[in-house]
This record gives C-alpha cells, sequence and structure tokens, in this order.
C-alpha cells in the first residue's frame, strides 16, 4: 500500500496524532472534573454512600449519548467521548467502592450501588441521545 493511502486509513480511524492529543487533553480535563464533582456532590451527602461517583457516572452517560448522537462524523467526537467522558466517568471508582461495600459487609448499599448505577447511567444516556437528536432536528426546522 502507498504512504497516502496509509495515511489516508490512519484519518479515517482517528489515529492521527492530533486525535492522540485530543483525547489526552479531554482526558485530562474529564479526571479533574471527576475529581471536583464527585468531592463536592460526596462533601454535600457524605461519604456512607459513593454519591460523588453515582452524579459523575449518571452525568458522564448523559454527555456520552448526548455526544455519540450529535458528534457523529465530527472531529471532536474523539475529544468528547474518548478523552473527556473516558476521564470523566468513575467505572474504576464505582467497582473499588462496591467491592469495598461488600468486603464490609453492607450488602445492601454494595447492590444499590449497582443497581442505581446501572439503572440511571442507561436512562442518563438515553436521555442524552434523545436531547441531541432534538437538537439536531431543531436545528434543520
Amino acid at each position: 500500500m502507498h504512504v497516502a493511502g496509509l495515511q489516508s486509513r490512519r484519518r479515517e480511524r482517528g489515529t492521527t496524532l492530533e486525535s492522540y492529543v485530543s483525547i489526552a487533553l479531554g482526558s485530562a480535563l474529564g479526571g479533574a472534573g471527576r475529581y471536583w464533582c464527585s468531592g463536592l456532590v460526596a462533601r454535600h451527602f457524605g461519604e456512607t454512600f459513593p454519591w460523588g461517583t453515582l452524579v459523575v457516572n449518571i452525568l458522564g452517560s448523559f454527555v456520552v449519548g448526548f455526544a455519540d448522537a450529535l458528534l457523529a462524523g465530527t472531529p471532536v467526537r474523539h475529544f468528547v467521548m474518548a478523552g473527556l467522558c473516558g476521564g470523566y466517568t468513575t467505572f474504576s471508582a464505582f467497582s473499588l467502592q462496591t467491592l469495598n461495600l461488600a468486603r464490609s459487609g453492607d450488602w445492601l448499599r454494595a447492590g444499590a450501588n449497582v443497581g442505581t448505577s446501572v439503572v440511571t447511567c442507561l436512562i442518563s444516556v438515553w436521555l442524552g441521545h434523545i436531547a441531541a437528536v432534538a437538537l439536531n432536528q431543531a436545528k434543520w426546522v
């Protein structure tokens, strides 16, 4: 394959240096946003239940659903979805907090965290998608 064809295929898959820089920047901003938001929620509601992680995951799910519908085919999609949301959402923190609740014998809270997180994040990603589809339709009216 010639060089131009290889470069074209890389651009189609989003493997340009600019894509990686964009994703890295989004990840840094998302991580800082997660730290701020989860801390704010934890200070307000306490830490007996991982409310901060739950709120971050719900908001991140909304943004992923919104961005998926609104930014399809745009270069900023990588920044928002892989970068910002990848750095912002906290599945690893969710998993560790759920494990810690279970290990301490608090099975009710561990189960509530899993059930609440799955249901609310699925609803949130769906609402984000619906909001972006409505916005896309309004732009063309």
